[in-house]
């Protein structure tokens, strides 16, 4: 089959590689897209620990089932039928397992680094996946195309569903990448009455702001704590996310926020530089409350895929650029430069 190889920094291969055979107790997918991450550009420039070369990456995978293990009993899933596949793969014993947080299992196990991902013809989800129900069908009115948004939105899902945005919140968001506008999106979606996002890169966010004519957009070069300040009555906003891998991102962010605030750190930092200051007395004081976030699981998965059913999310307005699998390397390097909002690979025409 026809796949892409991550050999090491900077190289990557489309090339043809020995196709997976199902087991028992698997089940076999025909790959037709799958969307870059922002994970899957900073495996290809700087590494990742978890995934050893040669590897397929990619996570954020849509295509239809060709064949189902003889072993496997799992009779929502049938041939030919549109799918999606849940990323994150839990060891099924432990505490946050047993609970169903299969994304904080301490021995996890994803599509795209442990496993085989998404940049290749054919796909074989694991034995353990298939347990955990990690394959989910596609919706009649979900495009495989419209489907590859899923697994980031669902991230974004699992990010918010512990700051509980509702109606009359303002929201701050820093970065303007695709992350920081579905959160923009998914914010509005649950009522709140103004989102900012706030990016140094205001041209870039300028050109994809046009798609989203509700949100409101700031300079991070300017004065844009002023800005916000201005926008909710001198209050500081209610919720704010850091949708950026930026110390100062979370450091101000706490700042802003008004009493009762909840800020989310959904982007991570480098694990060799990790560590921020802030005043703790404004969490003591205004009674802050912060959270982290770190990937998905099925739950947020089935509520993405209902918001882009139901028409709430419109993947057509964040997905900007199309590539075949022999241009990935094109796409990575857009997806790093900025010069699109979200790159898609197809692998097969749906």
């Amino acid at each position: 089959m026809k796949a892409s190889v991550f050999y090491g920094i900077e190289d990557i291969r489309v090339e043809e590689v020995e196709e997976p055979v199902c087991g028992e107790n698997e089940i076999k997918i025909q790959v037709y897209y799958c969307a870059i991450c922002g994970t899957d550009v900073r495996i290809f420039f700087s590494g990742h620990k978890k995934v050893i070369p040669p590897a397929i990456i990619g996570h954020e995978i849509t295509g239809k089932v060709v064949e189902i293990g003889k072993n496997v009993d799992y009779p929502e899933i049938k041939v030919g039928d549109k799918v999606i596949v849940v990323t994150t793969i839990g060891c099924g014993k432990c505490k946050m397992c047993q609970k169903g947080y299969y994304n904080l299992c301490p021995d996890v196990k994803a599509i795209g680094y442990y496993y085989q991902g998404g940049y290749a013809e054919y796909l074989v989800v694991p034995e353990m996946a298939i347990k955990q129900k990690a394959v989910l069908k596609l919706p009649d009115n979900v495009s495989l195309l419209e489907g590859s948004l899923i697994e980031p939105l669902s991230c974004c899902i699992n990010g918010q569903k512990y700051l509980n945005i509702g109606k009359d919140d303002n929201v701050v968001i820093f970065g303007g990448g695709p992350i920081g506008f579905m959160h923009a999106v998914l914010a509005k979606v649950k009522g709140a009455e103004k989102v900012i996002i706030v990016d140094p890169d205001y041209q870039r966010i300028e050109k994809f702001g046009k798609n989203f004519p509700e949100l409101i957009l700031l300079d991070g070069k300017g004065n844009y704590k002023g800005e916000i300040m201005k926008l909710t009555n001198n209050f500081g906003p209610d919720v704010v996310i850091t949708a950026c891998p930026a110390k100062q991102a979370q450091i101000e962010g706490i700042a802003l926020l008004g009493s009762k605030g909840r800020i989310s750190f959904f982007g991570g930092l480098p694990k060799d530089n990790s560590t921020i200051t802030i005043d703790s007395n404004i969490i003591h004081y205004k009674e802050i409350s912060v959270f982290g976030s770190f990937a998905s699981n099925r739950d947020e998965f089935l509520k993405a895929t209902e918001f882009i059913s139901e028409g709430k999310v419109e993947p057509e307005k964040f997905i900007t650029e199309v590539l075949p699998l022999e241009k990935i390397k094109e796409g990575l390097k857009k997806v790093k430069s900025g010069e699109v909002l979200k790159c898609v690979v197809e692998i097969k025409n749906g």
